[in-house]
């Protein structure tokens, strides 16, 4: 059979010359991935792509191992290749990994029995135990600052940003997020508020600051915790905000308000329950709150390459799992909201800042790791743009709350007209 026969009948076109089993390696590739508008290339020069497409990115793989192993288990492989440097993307590496979520079959081999196995067992030395916990946000949040200063905005918020323009920065994206947030909750003066998981402090301390409320802020992240005290030092808010170093199923006393940004998805499905007990605890029928966190729209595993790699534990529910969080005691769904393309948007800005430091990444902690982690940002803008992930905003409130607002209006307006309709609204309940 000719090189021209055999590309008729796989359905992609073929450098002519290209040896018999690396061709058939290739199309198993594309069986696997589906017609990405990709091209493939071996290092000595042969490439393959579906026929009819202009190729978004070429893909170089550099010997057959890497190939064979991209064919047996794609996400892990490719992902462990890149950051070896096994494989180079010449091109646009987020268009590249975005195409290929777009055409990966349905399921993208979730129900192999490897993938259940190595999943399972991941979930198993993975579990978000209190220890378990601490191991696993200590491997990622507590890497270091001055490593999160280079692409972060300067309050070193690492959470979804809401951008009321396009063309708003970073900076204020996130300081329009944080008091989004607040809009949300309707803070009032006097209040008092418990976050579960704080980051560096910016949300606590912009609460504060802006709304009057005292706030007790929870985190297992040493490196975060000191960070935070010490902004709230220089801010002279030691007295109004507490950053307390412990695990969020320690929670204790009574609070109005429970709020919870980029937390949930690292609690994992099976401490759901532990979870759920501390917002009743914490706020019982009277309070509100508020969840933020990373979604999907199907059920389905965490990235694995991720969880090994980037965020071991990690778990993005469905807002039907995340809403097992609130149904045991009747918490009343106030108002959803799917901010995916803002965090498509503000991983953008990220990557652009992480690229503009690469080789500074590269000399903190080596080439490989400059490289997971440009991988990690880059597939995560092609998951947010295409729908793979969501980014989900819910405000609750128990039986006897009082209401938070007549309409929606005051989520749109700036901070003054948004307390003075708060005002009327709880002077109207």
């Amino acid at each position: 059979m000719s090189h021209s026969d055999i590309a008729v009948e796989s359905g992609l076109q073929l450098k002519r010359g290209l040896p018999r089993i690396e061709r058939w390696l290739l199309h198993q590739v594309f069986k696997v991935i589906g017609p990405a508008p990709l091209r493939f290339a071996m290092g000595d020069g042969t490439e393959l792509s579906p026929p009819g497409v202009s190729p978004v990115a070429t893909v170089i793989i550099r010997d057959r191992q890497t190939l064979l192993k991209l064919i047996a288990d794609p996400e892990m492989a490719f992902g462990e290749a890149y950051s070896e440097g096994l494989i180079e993307v010449e091109g646009d590496l987020t268009q590249g990994l975005e195409a290929v979520y777009r055409t990966w079959p349905s399921g993208r081999g979730e129900g192999s029995p490897y993938r259940r196995l190595t999943s399972a067992l991941m979930n198993r030395l993975q579990d978000n135990t209190e220890r378990g916990s601490r191991a696993n946000i200590h491997r990622h949040y507590d890497l270091g600052n001055d490593f999160y200063k280079l692409w972060l905005d300067e309050n070193l918020v690492y959470t979804c940003a809401y951008f009321p323009s396009p063309s708003a920065t970073l900076e204020e994206a996130q300081e329009a997020k944080l008091d989004y947030v607040c809009r949300k909750l309707a803070l009032r003066p006097g209040e008092t508020v418990i976050e579960a998981g704080c980051g560096w402090g910016a949300l606590a301390l912009h609460m504060a600051r802006r709304y009057g409320v005292t706030v007790k802020a929870f985190n297992i992240s040493h490196e975060q915790i000191e960070f935070a005290r010490c902004r709230a030092s220089k801010e002279g808010l030691c007295n109004r905000v507490e950053f307390i170093e412990d695990d969020y199923r320690n929670v204790s006393g009574v609070f109005d308000v429970f709020v919870s940004v980029g937390m949930l998805e690292h609690v994992g499905q099976n401490h759901f329950a532990d979870f759920e007990r501390v917002i009743h605890r914490s706020i019982g029928d009277a309070g509100r709150g508020l969840l933020h966190f990373i979604g999907r729209s199907y059920q389905g595993e965490f990235s694995r390459w991720i969880r090994r790699r980037i965020f071991p534990g990690a778990y993005a529910p469905t807002l039907a799992e995340a809403m097992t969080v609130l149904q045991p005691h009747g918490y009343a769904v106030l108002d959803v909201e799917n901010l995916r393309l803002h965090y498509a948007k503000t991983l953008e800005h990220w990557l652009h800042r992480f690229e503009q430091s690469s080789q500074q990444v590269c000399d903190m902690y080596g080439a490989w790791f400059q490289r997971a982690w440009r991988l990690y940002l880059a597939g995560s803008i092609a998951g947010f743009r295409t729908g793979t992930l969501q980014l989900f905003q819910i405000t609750f409130a128990g039986s006897n709350a009082a209401p938070i607002s007549w309409t929606r209006a005051p989520l749109y307006l700036d901070g003054a007209s948004a307390n003075e309709a708060s005002r009327w609204t709880h002077a109207m309940s």
